[in-house]
């Protein structure tokens, strides 16, 4: 990941921190953990933020790599909602 969309990212976060409540190491989130918790608990403007910042197709990447997990903690509705986002739109 490139390092200027990475800290665009965490800055997002740093902007918005009840999104990650558990820590304030914002530097050291990955890009995963960002995602993951825009896609659960962000609202429709982070997400685009989001977008804009890593690209459509990185951010579905990035989606179908946490999707693919035999553990994660995406929330069904929003797995079951970007599923069908992406797909669309990806």
């Amino acid at each position: 990941m490139i390092n200027q969309r990475l800290a665009s990212a965490q800055n997002l976060i740093r902007q918005n921190p009840p999104l990650i409540w558990y820590t304030k190491s914002y530097d050291q989130l990955s890009i995963e953990s960002i995602a993951e918790a825009i896609f659960n608990y962000g609202t429709w403007q982070e997400f685009l933020q989001l977008k804009e910042i890593l690209g459509l197709q990185n951010l579905a990447q990035i989606f179908a790599k946490l999707d693919n997990m035999p553990r994660n903690n995406l929330l069904s509705i929003y797995r079951n909602y970007f599923r069908h986002y992406f797909h669309h739109y990806a």
